[in-house]
């Protein structure tokens, strides 16, 4: 028992270091703050749960005469929407490609006092059982749901282009989007995180980009319990095999079994599984050397807590390029 306390103390003292750190990072543009970069708005809507808030980033070139893509990026455990902006560079790219990006924020354990990685940290409700949201049962597909049709009534938006992607707590409650959120969605890409739906049923067909590190602890690609790179490991239920929810979600989106493409390069191992009859396609994606952190982003966290950064990968130019090539047909 004193050896757990030990570890649990060191990790509540290394979580206060990063939690000083990010904030550091994220002072030109507070959480709290309505100091946003331009055409960024702070927004809310109502959901049977209470009122949940959103970022939301309209390029000047999107306007009413014109229907654009929507991309929503969801971040991670413990985890902002400012985190989220900052970490991807979604706006950037949104700028330079016109489509608009929303930043939801997940819900937090004390909703009357502000995000903290440490002490009030925000979770997505990922179907896993863990963390604060789940056990709240906070409903947050409805949310979702309730912020793209809130979105598509102020905005021109393409509905055949609505795209989810989300990091590690939010790349998993991305899975769960995309298995019972199908309908308004075009494709998914989580990056990082676990399926916690052992048999994804779909009522619409998505496509799926799915990348992950190979020497990332808290998403081991093996399954087992995450481990912190300074040692202690995550509490709850261990996490499945990655390769055991990706042959899951190949089989409920009809999928090739074998891969039609699988090629090495650089250190990254990509593998398509396409050919299906309702028109999906999954691109699995790993990565080398690559820790916690989402590829090629501007990390969030330090190497020492969760592994190494690369750029070996552009996450978030490779994601647009998979969801520009995967509009929907269903509406």
């Amino acid at each position: 028992m004193k050896a757990r306390f030990l570890t649990l103390a060191t990790l509540c003292s290394m979580l206060a270091l990063v939690t000083t750190w990010s904030m550091n990072r994220s002072a030109k543009i507070d959480a709290n703050d309505v100091a946003f970069p331009p055409q960024h708005s702070r927004l809310v809507v109502q959901t049977p749960q209470g009122d949940r808030e959103y970022v939301l980033h309209v390029p000047t070139t999107c306007n009413k005469s014109t229907s654009s893509p929507l991309v929503i990026m969801l971040h991670g455990f413990g985890g902002t929407s400012v985190n989220a902006l900052q970490e991807s560079q979604w706006s950037s790219k949104a700028d330079k490609e016109s489509f608009i990006v929303a930043y939801p924020e997940a819900t937090r354990p004390n909703k009357n006092r502000p995000p903290n990685f440490r002490k009030n940290p925000q979770s997505w409700n990922d179907g896993s059982d863990r963390f604060h949201a789940s056990t709240e049962k906070i409903d947050d597909v409805a949310f979702i749901d309730a912020m793209i049709e809130q979105i598509s009534q102020i905005h021109a938006i393409d509905a055949n282009r609505i795209f989810i992607t989300g990091f590690s707590n939010g790349a998993s409650m991305t899975f769960r989007l995309g298995a019972e959120l199908s309908h308004p969605i075009a494709a998914i890409a989580p990056i990082s995180g676990t399926c916690w739906i052992e048999k994804p049923k779909p009522l619409h067909p998505i496509s799926i980009c799915y990348i992950t590190a190979m020497a990332d602890s808290l998403n081991p690609v093996n399954g087992g319990y995450p481990k912190l790179a300074f040692g202690g490991k995550e509490q709850g239920r261990p996490k499945p095999p990655v390769r055991a929810f990706i042959d899951a979600w190949v089989k409920s989106l009809e999928c090739s079994a074998e891969p039609l493409r699988d090629d090495v390069s650089n250190g990254i191992h990509t593998q398509v599984f396409g050919a299906s009859k309702q028109n999906s396609e999954i691109m699995f994606i790993t990565v080398e050397d690559l820790g916690h952190h989402w590829p090629g982003g501007v990390s969030q966290l330090p190497s020492l807590i969760v592994g190494k950064p690369s750029n070996k990968l552009a996450a978030t130019d490779l994601i647009w390029d998979f969801f520009k090539s995967h509009s929907a047909s269903k509406h």
